[in-house]
């Protein structure tokens, strides 16, 4: 059997390594291929039938990727190996962005080191509709939507706002779940993270950083688009803002 394409996740962290190498390959023999090929068999992605495969993300297939990202960079001098679109991509953001594509890698690098990643299981949003992976890939998308559907979280959220008499409606567009569906929709709210796990880094979650949300709202500060994997509530709301959708006329509460 042949070893599954690279995914982003995994291109995530080989070039963090690149990066970190000063955009240089690093050879078999080294350790921190060593480390590398052991850290990625260990990823929950592929399942245990890819990790049956001898060479799976061995250490000359993980030397040999660092070349590509390395070779393939916009400042290399030399004569560029073949390589694909997703790794391409990658440099591209790494070069745009370097802080952020590094603590997304340290962030995994710690959900994986704690076993925290690997018990959680695949989240039906952690892949965007268009079947593209956003900026801090599936394993960091997971963790944030598994936090996210804590009811623990959720209920230590709800609590506080009733104690400060904050009303459990969207903090970005003001719908109010009870107001709309009745009995059914009372103390119904989401709860959304206002950073995700590659901006903020994996730590105890303080109520603070949370937002409640409906869950249009929700959906719309995960969704990838044009560029963007994420945006805070407060950059949702601008964002209608300048849309207009928040000078519209709402719905009655007996609309239907």
């Amino acid at each position: 059997m042949r070893s599954p394409a690279w995914m982003w996740d995994e291109l995530l962290l080989a070039c963090a390594l690149v990066v970190e190498n000063g955009w240089r390959e690093l050879r078999e023999g080294d350790r921190r291929v060593d480390e590398l090929s052991d850290l990625l068999r260990s990823l929950p992605l592929h399942g245990d039938t890819a990790r049956g495969i001898p060479k799976f993300r061995s250490t000359g297939s993980v030397s040999r990727k660092t070349t590509d990202l390395a070779t393939n960079h916009p400042a290399y001098p030399g004569k560029a190996t073949r390589c694909g679109r997703l790794d391409r991509e990658m440099i591209a953001r790494f070069t745009a962005d370097p802080d952020i594509m590094l603590k997304a890698a340290r962030a995994i690098e710690a959900g994986i080191g704690s076993g925290e990643l690997v018990q959680i299981p695949e989240q039906p949003d952690e892949v965007a509709e268009d079947g593209a992976t956003a900026l801090e890939g599936r394993l960091l998308a997971r963790w944030t939507l598994a936090r996210e559907r804590d009811p623990q979280l959720r209920r230590r959220k709800i609590d506080r706002a009733r104690r400060i008499g904050q009303p459990l409606q969207c903090e970005v567009c003001d719908f109010h779940f009870g107001r709309f569906y009745g009995d059914l929709g009372e103390d119904y709210i989401e709860v959304h993270h206002v950073l995700p796990l590659h901006a903020s880094g994996p730590r105890e979650t303080k109520l603070e950083e949370l937002a409640l949300l409906c869950s249009n709202c929700h959906r719309m500060c995960h969704r990838s688009h044009a560029g963007e994997s994420w945006r805070t509530p407060a950059m949702l709301r601008a964002k209608m803002t300048d849309y207009g959708a928040l000078s519209r006329p709402r719905y009655t509460d007996d609309a239907c």
